[in-house]
């Protein structure tokens, strides 16, 4: 019997790839091809290349909600990329497609409701993306991470799962986390991270109110790159770095109290490890306000405690030490969560579809 064969796609960020990576040894384990389709030269293409997983590269256009003079030339390089799309599909006949979003998914996305192959679609925000609202119409199945976002998909396609989160998440050793930091654990650890690339804002705040954490605290400080300070390399009880990869699951498996910025595979996999939190999200003028109406729905649902960027610096030490307190009333209430079986869910749809083809 022939393989089972999948096409992954996303990309334009991170988020548009891990949830994919979290799938990958899932799916091999269960015996599908996989293909995946992103950018010619995105960041998406060094990821799955390091996973040794086969890459097809397709011309793409960002799809922009403000003037830009790439907007004359995008839509161009967009047909392109349908085109590439269709003809890849063509080549390799895949039974099912699964798209995490972003731009590049668009074009390949279209071109599977072309060629009539089922198409699962996974949206990570609240509000749904400009690039997954244009794939709707071809979409079997939409999932999504949040129970707002219901609402606003076609009832008979919507589904809510969570995110698929990466498994090595869950393989963590508190005590080698403590090592890595060379702390004694005899204090609550509070992990404070901004993101890939840091939050200038959230590191100030953290910094500007050290001396008093500390009394509570051992910290943990992912400050981003290039933005390690080097006057407080040495201190007791404090530990920063620049960015982690093969070790966050070991300094999560540490942390008492986490304090995150509100990117929504960021916080899914919070829930998901049962870690109480603290979300920052990006203020409105940084961004499209998706984080921030991330972090409202998770304190509504009990997950999160949620403080707005401009006053984190005034409400830090009291509010990461309540958390604490209360740690115990955020994990049951992500123990109760319907958001933490993505993995199963998705696969039993990625099951259920590939054999109607």
């Amino acid at each position: 019997m022939p393989k089972k064969k999948i096409v992954l796609t996303g990309g334009g960020t991170a988020g548009h790839v891990t949830p994919n990576l979290a799938l990958v040894p899932y799916l091999q384990k269960e015996g599908y091809d996989l293909h995946y389709v992103g950018s010619v030269d995105g960041l998406e293409k060094k990821l799955i290349e390091d996973y040794g997983l086969p890459y097809f590269g397709i011309e793409t256009g960002k799809l922009r909600r403000y003037f830009d003079p790439k907007n004359f030339t995008d839509p161009f390089r967009v047909i392109r990329g349908y085109r590439q799309s269709v003809a890849f599909l063509k080549e390799y006949q895949p039974d099912i497609i699964f798209s995490k979003g972003g731009y590049v998914s668009v074009p390949v996305t279209r071109a599977a409701g072309k060629l009539h192959i089922p198409t699962i679609i996974h949206e990570s925000d609240m509000t749904p993306g400009l690039a997954n609202k244009l794939c709707f119409g071809v979409a079997n199945r939409i999932c999504c991470n949040f129970p707002e976002t219901m609402n606003m998909l076609p009832p008979s396609k919507a589904v809510l799962t969570g995110t698929p989160i990466r498994e090595e998440l869950f393989r963590g050793d508190r005590e080698q986390g403590l090592a890595l930091c060379g702390f004694s654990g005899d204090k609550k650890v509070l992990l404070i991270m901004g993101g890939s690339q840091g939050a200038a804002s959230v590191n100030k705040a953290v910094l500007d109110n050290l001396p008093k954490l500390l009394e509570h605290f051992q910290i943990i400080h992912i400050c981003g790159q290039g933005k390690m300070d080097n006057l407080r390399l040495t201190m007791d009880d404090y530990k920063q770095f620049e960015f982690v990869t093969d070790d966050l699951a070991h300094l999560l498996a540490a942390a008492d109290v986490v304090v995150s910025r509100a990117g929504a595979n960021a916080i899914c996999e919070l829930v998901a490890l049962k870690k109480p939190n603290i979300l920052v999200p990006l203020p409105k003028e940084q961004s499209r306000g998706d984080q921030i109406l991330n972090a409202a729905s998770f304190e509504k649902q009990g997950f999160s405690k949620m403080i707005a960027d401009d006053m984190l610096a005034d409400v830090i030490v009291e509010e990461a030490l309540k958390v604490c307190e209360e740690s115990d009333k955020y994990i049951a209430a992500m123990e109760k969560s319907s958001q933490i079986n993505a993995i199963p869910m998705i696969l039993d749809m990625i099951r259920t579809l590939s054999e109607k083809k």
